[in-house]
């Protein structure tokens, strides 16, 4: 049982926890709500000891303290060439200490030591420890080739899957998850979700998900100025039961105030009368005794809207056998996707589906001028104002200026384009309202959380006043609040929205037609997001039923109706073939143009990074080399991911 008794918790001179309580019990699954920067992480570092209360006490089992005892999701970018299976069996510190324990009594010749390190072993589940990691790794997402590429040869949202996968396979009795859904697509969501549903320990979650939090936890605690307040039930239930807490609250406050006033009333009425004196004095001492409630405080509350837009452009975008990707360095073409021919209207609130790498967005980029398209047409309606919301919000601000430069540049060129000047306390006034105030509108963005970087980005693409909005996994980061602020707002705004997301609340509120990116190319998908579940299933389904029919076809052992069939068998299992072999044929041979390439930058690279090690060079040699082997660097990245989303959609077809 985990028990925090009046802890106090300060970070530098601000208050995380003052005077906070609460109660955890074994095997409960808790989720921890709260606004950004409430203190959410704070507490989970106390939890884990990483931090120690500036008062009260915090009581955990010490057999949680131990090694393998508690979980939790590992922020730093492992940098290893160990396979990825390897990586994440490491997660399970009770194996990993019997293997070392037996490499101990091994070199010791320690008969007994060797034997008992083998019971250990067993009792870790050393036999199928592996296919237990590859499990992990197929749920989150990762192709069955993946499971044994370096940890390096991985982008870093796939990478903090496989931090997430090692954090599961550790047979904790406590495991702490912060915002775990963020690098994940839906599918690996709901796997999430299944898995976490089955964990028999205890749980304390921390997401902005809502449907993600009802589907595994059976308790909210709320941190909220510095208190802590549990509630039983998922987040529904929360905002219902808080709801009608705040209600009691307010009627409680209320008739305080009445009483106070009518007290003061009379104080103020008698206490020059001789006669009346001792019972003015009487209320007084009531008054000062009185226990007062205070106001309900709305600071967490957080409204916007996006303004109407000057025009609406009909059609605002027609893409005529459009096809996104990349263009290297030396002028070759990545095709993602292709053959895109559709046209987007005045109004529509398009969700665009599909498995992480297939492709959302590059279309989205594309479409918002970050990727040049690298053929077919893409054509704007006449007054087209796109305000896109990157996925990673630092491909759009920079670090080392604050908030009110972000908007002055902002402002600047909305004037050269004849929109009118802006006052800076104009600009200041409209940071505000997103939670930007003080010196924090001149602070880097750099040293921002990702909730308030996400929220300046929110600011950045109101202010611009679109028509067409194109937001890449908005609410990563994002408190439920300002989540649903968002929502809130998309409902209200009248242009066209075109959103990726895999917050399913949102989907399920905003969208009312989907798009689905897959195989390289883009359709309509007739359904809603729970439509698009069974079709997954369905997929994978057929996939394993080709599979059967696959091999039953090669198995000469087949008696009785099906070997009376097996001719047919063969015939349509080798169509299957060769459908499959002309699918994969162009994937293959850019993966050859891909490999090629990737070698000749890594070569390259490799001999700027010797070069610049030299002394010698004059400080304009340094700087162009440099620039050179940045680019080299951001070449070779897009290089790994387009090689892995080959790999992936090979092997896919291999299945």
């Amino acid at each position: 049982m985990i028990t925090l008794k009046n802890v106090s918790l300060l970070r530098g001179v601000k208050p995380v926890l003052d005077g906070a309580s609460a109660t955890l019990h074994p095997g409960e699954k808790v989720g921890l709500i709260g606004r950004n920067g409430a203190g959410k992480s704070s507490l989970f570092s106390l939890l884990a000891g990483r931090l120690q209360p500036d008062g009260g006490d915090v009581e955990i089992p010490p057999s949680w303290l131990q090694p393998g005892g508690m979980a939790e999701v590992a922020q730093e970018m492992p940098e290893t060439d160990e396979p990825a299976t390897e990586f994440v069996l490491q997660g399970d510190t009770r194996l990993m200490a019997a293997r070392q324990a037996l490499a101990q009594a091994e070199a010791a010749e320690d008969g007994n030591a060797i034997g008992e390190a083998h019971v250990a072993l067993a009792d870790a589940g050393d036999f199928d420890a592996p296919a237990r990691a590859q499990a992990l790794l197929l749920g989150l997402g990762f192709q069955l080739a993946q499971t044994t590429a370096p940890v390096n040869s991985f982008s870093g949202g796939w990478r903090m899957r496989l931090q997430l996968a090692r954090a599961l396979m550790c047979p904790a009795q406590l495991l702490l998850l912060d915002e775990p859904t963020n690098h994940l697509d839906l599918d690996a969501l709901v796997w999430l979700e299944g898995w976490l549903q089955r964990y028999e320990g205890t749980l304390l979650i921390i997401s902005h998900d809502r449907e993600f939090l009802d589907a595994i936890t059976k308790v909210t605690l709320h941190l909220d100025e510095g208190k802590l307040t549990r509630y039983t039930g998922g987040y529904t239930a929360f905002e219902s039961l808080r709801a009608e807490r705040l209600s009691q609250h307010q009627a409680a406050f209320d008739k305080q105030q009445d009483r106070i006033a009518h007290l003061q009333k009379f104080i103020d009425r008698f206490k020059a009368q001789a006669t009346k004196a001792r019972q003015a004095q009487s209320r007084v001492k009531a008054l000062e005794r009185m226990e007062k409630l205070a106001p309900i405080l709305t600071a967490s509350d957080f409204e916007f809207e996006f303004p109407a837009p000057t025009s609406l452009p009909n059609p605002m975008l027609v893409m005529k056998d459009l096809s996104c990707g990349y263009t290297l360095e030396n002028g070759e073409s990545l095709t993602i996707v292709h053959g895109v021919n559709r046209s987007v209207l005045p109004g529509q609130r398009i969700g665009i589906l599909g498995a992480n790498g297939q492709g959302k967005s590059t279309l989205v980029k594309t479409l918002a001028h970050m990727l040049q398209a690298v053929g077919g047409t893409l054509t704007e309606g006449k007054g087209l104002s796109i305000g896109y919301f990157a996925q990673q919000e630092l491909d759009v601000l920079r670090p080392e200026e604050g908030p009110l430069a972000h908007m002055i540049r902002l402002a600047k060129a909305a004037a050269q384009n004849g929109r009118g000047e802006a006052r800076e306390q104009d600009l200041r006034d409209f940071l505000g309202r997103f939670r930007f105030t003080g010196d924090m509108v001149m602070q880097p963005v750099g040293q921002f959380s990702g909730g308030e970087k996400a929220r300046l980005v929110l600011a950045l693409v109101v202010w611009q006043r679109p028509n067409l909005l194109l937001l890449d996994e908005p609410t990563n980061h994002l408190d439920l609040t300002t989540r649903e602020a968002l929502s809130v707002a998309l409902n209200e705004f009248e242009g066209t929205v075109m959103l990726v997301s895999h917050d399913r609340a949102l989907l399920r509120e905003v969208c009312d037609e989907f798009w689905l990116v897959t195989r390289g190319g883009v359709s309509t998908f007739d359904g809603d997001l729970d439509d698009y579940q069974k079709w997954l299933q369905e997929q994978a389904r057929e996939v394993a039923l080709a599979a059967r029919a696959a091999l039953a076809s090669g198995n000469g052992s087949a008696t009785g109706e099906a070997g009376g069939n097996r001719k047919e068998d063969r015939k349509a299992a080798a169509q299957a073939r060769q459908r499959l072999a002309e699918q994969a044929k162009p994937l293959k041979t850019e993966l050859k143009r891909v490999e090629t390439r990737l070698a000749q930058a890594q070569s390259e690279q490799a001999q700027l990074g010797e070069a610049l090690a030299q002394p010698g060079l004059s400080g304009v040699e340094r700087a162009e080399q440099g620039k050179r082997f940045k680019a080299l660097e951001e070449e070779v990245d897009t290089l790994e991911m387009r090689w892995l989303e080959l790999t992936d959609a090979i092997e896919q077809l291999s299945a």
